[in-house]
């Protein structure tokens, strides 16, 4: 007789099942005497033979699956329209220079003290002045797209005459990482026989992205827009005024360029450091300050020329 049976013999446990109460009957009492008595080990089951298995629900699947579409209708939503960084940048370069010069030429030429002349000047400037600079951003567009198919080329050349070279390339752009030798081999391995490998060597080797068929006409017209509305800001104050009242003009135009250049400033830095916290708004504070003292310099200098010319041909003229 084996010791599970020897065992079973002489020790031996009561299971009392659970009772199980009628549908109709919920008043009669339970009946707890139908106790049997089992063995404490089956010869034949194990206590873990038989693990309990969960049927997966469908609704908590579905639930899942809701969650999932509704967060990825969420972060859809949160990234909406972007506007893209070279289009700020080229918006931020064509403000600079409008809320500038054109401001300091307006200072300039009403020490002439005719508003007409402030006004002719100031238009023929402007017009000027954004023909120029959305003609330097095309340009600029063009030479970078010239440059990035150059280096592309130079690239493709290198990867089909000495893939060696291109190898060790790709592993410098892991070096930083610190990663293992054998997954460097490995990616080395797959990206030397992937079409996209010139791809990956302009990207994370040169730190170039292919430019967009449009980067060049975007960039002369976003220049040239913002400078052209950034210069009208000062012109705007001498139309209501008369001919002969060109300093109030002038007046109302520096308090205007005042407030521009500061807020101008202001969003520029926290465009760029944050909007929250006490040291992002005093960077702010000092990036407006900065952009005041800059336009108020160019225009105090343009002033003060104007100034001194006209005295030197006046005191030629006398003479």
């Amino acid at each position: 007789m084996s010791l599970v049976g020897l065992k079973n013999l002489f020790f031996r446990q009561t299971v009392t099942p659970i009772p199980v109460r009628s549908k109709t009957n919920y008043g009669t009492a339970s009946n707890w005497s139908n106790g049997v008595q089992q063995p404490l080990l089956d010869q034949n089951n194990d206590l873990g033979s038989e693990p309990l298995q969960r049927t997966p629900s469908r609704d908590s699947d579905t639930d899942v699956e809701s969650q999932q579409d509704s967060g990825t209708e969420k972060l859809n939503r949160r990234k909406g329209f972007r506007i893209d960084a070279r289009v700020i940048s080229d918006a931020t370069i064509g403000l600079s220079d409008g809320l500038t010069v054109p401001f300091a030429l307006t200072a300039g030429l009403s020490a002439l003290g005719n508003t007409k002349v402030v006004i002719y000047g100031g238009f023929a400037e402007l017009i000027a002045g954004a023909i120029s600079m959305g003609l330097g951003g095309y340009l600029g567009a063009k030479s970078e797209a010239a440059s990035y198919h150059a280096q592309r080329e130079e690239t493709q050349q290198l990867v089909t005459t000495n893939p060696q070279a291109v190898i060790r390339d790709i592993a410098e752009v892991f070096e930083p990482f610190e990663l293992p030798k054998t997954t460097v081999q490995d990616l080395t391995e797959h990206l030397a026989d992937s079409p996209h490998l010139v791809d990956f060597v302009m990207k994370f080797q040169h730190c170039e992205e292919p430019p967009a068929s449009s980067r060049a006409l975007t960039s002369a017209l976003t220049i040239a827009l913002a400078y052209f509305l950034g210069g009208l800001l000062p012109l705007i104050p001498y139309f209501f005024v008369r001919a002969n009242q060109v300093y109030e003009g002038l007046y109302i135009s520096i308090g205007v360029m005042v407030v521009a250049l500061y807020l101008f400033g202001y969003v520029k830095t926290c465009v760029v450091v944050g909007w929250d916290g006490g040291k992002n708004i005093r960077a702010g504070c000092w990036g407006g300050l900065q952009m005041v003292i800059v336009g108020g310099a160019a225009a105090g200098s343009a002033m003060g020329l104007v100034h001194l010319f006209s005295h030197e041909e006046g005191g030629v003229t006398k003479s």
